[in-house]
This record gives structure tokens, C-alpha cells and sequence, in this order.
């Protein structure tokens, strides 16, 4: 009887304790913070794999934009958010690589308020123009913009954000004078291209496809080593004369530092499965995107290379956001 008991007791005692030695992840809905509006390229990414990843780990996943001041809205909400792995933060090149350099003071350290979980994509960029801007070729958009009294306007998504700098890089390479017209996100700047209110950007892939398709955006150059299989008929810009001249946007996915490290092995091995999926790779080749499966310690690797790129840029041009 009293050997029972003492066996009773202990097996109580152990499934008290259970739940905190093993608990289970996730166990509730998981928020996924994307700092730009809906419909960008920001946005199809992480709805495109908030669906299966979703599913393989037994939850549903909440998109959740955030946008504005070159994402340090929704990247110190999730910087300060519960470190238990059911808030994630879509964190790109402006992020990651740029912000530490374009303010004096961010709201979140880069290095030490994140813990990345893996790459998700990379856009390659494309020089688009409004379809009434009389140019086909990266030489006849240089001679139409040498040509404009004062210069031309372009548009980004917001100052800072991979588009700005690949296009302050642009200018730096070709010796326009450019003035940036900065928005709040990828959707409201190309729909303003589109309107002719600005004559040109450097878009992403996935934001720029539908409308070079139907003809609203005319597609000049790739920033891009090789030709993207979705636009094979669009020359790179190095092909046309701007040698070396390299630029993409890219993303990853982060929690809040302090996550227990199975909550971000659980996270990134749902992400490299997600992306490891037909459906995945035939929408991410639709949108001319190029899937970037990474290990958390390669993404951190691969985080510290463009720091070093565009900050260099950033200090070069004397780019400031605050």
C-alpha cells in the first residue's frame, strides 16, 4: 500500500512537471510581423509560406503589416515582442543592413535583439519605366534623363529600403541627377509609376511582374549577374554597358533574441521545408524570386556581408534618415 502510494505520488509529480520541462511548440497562433503595407513583394513572400509552414507545425499563422519608417515599426514591435516563438519578423536589407548606418539611433540592436531563424528570398531588382517614357534600352533611358531639365524623379518603397539604395547606387555608377520620391511600401510606389506621377524605380521582381506583363511598366535592365528565367527576354544592365552593377532585395526570418532555441530550430526547419515545396518554388519562380534556404548560422553570416556592402554605400553618399 504504501509503495503504491509513494509510485502514485511521484507519477503525479512528474506529470505536474511535464509541461514545463517539454512543453509543446507552438501552441497557439503565431504572428507573423511583415514592416511594409499589403500587396508588396514583403507581403507575397510571407503569405506564400505562411500557409505551409502553418501546416507543418500544426498552427495557423497570422500575417500581421506593420509598415512604416523603413520598417523600424514592425522590427522593434517584434523586437520587444514575448520571446517564445510565436511572434516572427520578416527582416530584410533594410533592416538588417542599412538602418544600422542610415540612423544615428534605432530602437533595436541588429545583432543583439534578434535571433535569425533562416533566409527566405531574394528579389532580384529591375529598372522599370512608365510605359509612355519613350525608352527601350538602358542607353536610351540614360540619354532621356540627361535630356530632362532638372533631372528625373524615382520611386521607392521608402527611404532606405533596398530599392532606395540600389538606385542611389545607380546614380552614383551613371552620373544622373536624380531626385528620390520615397513611399510607404512597394504597392503604392509602383502604382504611381504605373500613374506616371514618377517616370521610373528599381522594383522588385515580385511587385513589378503582374504590370510588366500587361504592359502598365516596361521592363529596362536586371541588377543582376544573369538573367531571371521569368523575364528571359529582359537584358541585365551589365549587358547593356553598367558593368559589376549588383542589386538585390532579400529576406529572412527573425524572432525576439531570447526565443528558446527548439522554438527556432522548430521554426527554421518548417521554413526550409516550406520552401522546399512545389508550390512554394513554382510561385516563387513566377515572381522571378530566388529562394535563399539557409541554417540560422548562415543567415547571420550572410546578414553581416551586406552590412558591410551598404554601409559602405550608405557612408559614401552621405545618406542619412534621421
Amino acid at each position: 500500500m504504501h509503495s503504491t502510494f509513494n509510485r502514485r505520488r511521484l507519477l503525479a509529480i512528474a506529470a505536474l512537471s511535464l509541461p514545463l520541462a517539454a512543453a509543446a511548440f507552438p501552441d497557439k497562433t503565431i504572428e507573423w510581423v511583415v514592416p511594409y503595407p499589403a500587396g508588396g513583394g514583403s507581403d507575397v513572400v510571407a503569405r506564400t509560406l505562411a500557409e505551409p509552414m502553418g501546416k507543418l507545425l500544426g498552427q495557423t499563422i497570422v500575417v500581421n503589416n506593420k509598415p512604416g519608417a523603413a520598417t523600424n515599426i514592425g522590427a522593434d514591435y517584434a523586437a520587444k515582442a514575448k520571446p517564445d516563438g510565436h511572434v516572427m519578423l520578416t527582416a530584410d536589407t533594410a533592416t538588417l543592413a542599412a538602418n544600422p548606418f542610415l540612423y544615428a539611433k534605432l530602437p533595436y540592436d541588429v545583432e543583439k535583439d534578434f535571433a535569425p531563424v533562416g533566409l527566405m528570398a531574394r528579389f532580384p531588382m529591375l529598372l522599370v519605366v512608365n510605359a509612355s517614357v519613350p525608352v527601350k534600352t538602358l542607353a536610351e533611358f540614360t540619354a532621356w534623363a540627361k535630356a530632362q531639365p532638372g533631372g528625373i524623379n524615382y520611386a521607392t518603397p521608402g527611404a532606405g529600403s533596398p530599392h532606395h539604395l540600389a538606385t542611389e547606387l545607380f546614380r552614383e555608377r551613371s552620373g544622373l541627377k536624380l531626385t528620390h520620391v520615397p513611399y510607404r511600401g512597394a504597392a503604392p510606389a509602383v502604382q504611381d509609376v504605373i500613374g506616371g506621377q514618377v517616370p521610373f524605380m528599381f522594383a522588385d521582381t515580385a511587385s513589378a511582374y503582374p504590370h510588366i506583363l500587361s504592359g502598365k511598366l516596361r521592363a529596362i535592365g536586371v541588377a543582376s549577374p544573369k538573367r531571371v528565367a521569368s523575364f528571359d527576354t529582359v537584358p541585365t544592365l551589365a549587358e547593356q554597358g553598367l558593368k559589376d552593377f549588383e542589386a538585390y532585395a532579400w529576406q529572412g526570418l527573425v524572432v525576439p533574441a531570447a526565443t528558446p532555441p527548439a522554438a527556432v530550430a522548430a521554426l527554421s526547419k518548417a521554413l526550409v521545408a516550406a520552401l522546399g515545396t512545389t508550390a512554394v518554388k513554382a510561385r516563387f519562380q513566377t515572381l522571378g524570386l530566388e529562394a535563399l534556404s539557409s541554417t540560422p548560422a548562415q543567415m547571420a553570416a550572410y546578414a553581416k556581408t551586406e552590412r558591410d556592402k551598404w554601409g559602405q554605400v550608405i557612408r559614401a553618399n552621405n545618406i542619412r534618415l534621421d
